[in-house]
């Protein structure tokens, strides 16, 4: 079933197999090119609503009872492959930047097992991507990865796991090198003014904020502090053997 009130043209292309997939578009999606795979049944894609942003380009394939969710003002530079199956979940916040060659991948296409026990060493799992993030050129995000809202992850990273908001992570696999942080549409070259040192020279959105996880950095004293307990452990262990 689809849903959907807008312009139809020859870059849309629409395959369903199975049956009871559903696809909702909103009335205001701009879209420039969308190929859509249903392979299977009970799938469902549901494609936000865009304001002053790049249009969508995306291929999305989509398996067994899966769902794939894009919110308000998705902007993509070139196409964006998204693929989810075997009941798993794609889903992207709004004000989200993805720049070229981003994959998105819940599943791996194939199924990998191991030799001795047979079980599954590649499951697919469910990916969640917040509000305002950036993926940057060729980054990739698999399966169980999640993104906090205001993040960015860098150029070629590939990420697997979870990283918070208002971070920037970079590599493979994607690490977090900096905290506190947020980014803003303008291009440097594309919106004046063309010198941006501050943050007085763009509009700040909703998303300036701190960075919020579990995990504590590091210290030096942090670090002292671990080694002399790991030291002083050491120790009592080598006084209670001699007694």
């Amino acid at each position: 079933m689809i849903t959907y009130s807008g312009k139809l043209d020859k870059n849309i292309i629409i395959n369903f197999l199975g049956s009871n997939n559903r696809l909702t578009v909103h009335d205001n999606a701009s879209i420039d090119r969308l190929t859509l795979q249903f392979d299977c049944s009970n799938a469902t894609i549901e494609i936000g609503g865009h304001g002053s942003v790049n249009p969508l380009k995306a291929y999305i394939r989509i398996g067994q009872d899966a769902t794939v969710r894009l919110g308000y003002n998705v902007s993509t530079t070139n196409t964006l492959t998204i693929t989810a199956a075997e009941g798993t979940s794609v889903t992207i916040g709004d004000d989200v930047m993805i720049a070229t060659d981003v994959e998105i991948r819940a599943d791996d296409g194939h199924p990998i097992f191991d030799v001795l026990s047979g079980k599954r060493v590649n499951p697919s799992q469910s990916i969640q991507i917040g509000n305002h993030v950036w993926l940057a050129k060729g980054s990739t995000v698999l399966a169980g990865a999640k993104i906090g809202d205001g993040s960015v992850l860098g150029h070629g990273s590939l990420l697997a796991g979870k990283i918070p908001n208002n971070c920037v992570a970079v590599g493979s696999p994607a690490r977090v090198v900096r905290r506190n942080t947020v980014w803003e549409r303008p291009h440097l070259s594309g919106h004046a003014p063309y010198y941006k040192p501050d943050a007085s020279t763009v509009r700040k959105s909703a998303y300036w904020n701190m960075t919020e996880d579990s995990e504590v950095p590091l210290t030096s004293r942090n670090h002292l502090l671990m080694n002399l307990r790991r030291r002083a452990w050491r120790i009592r262990r080598r006084l209670l053997n001699r007694t």
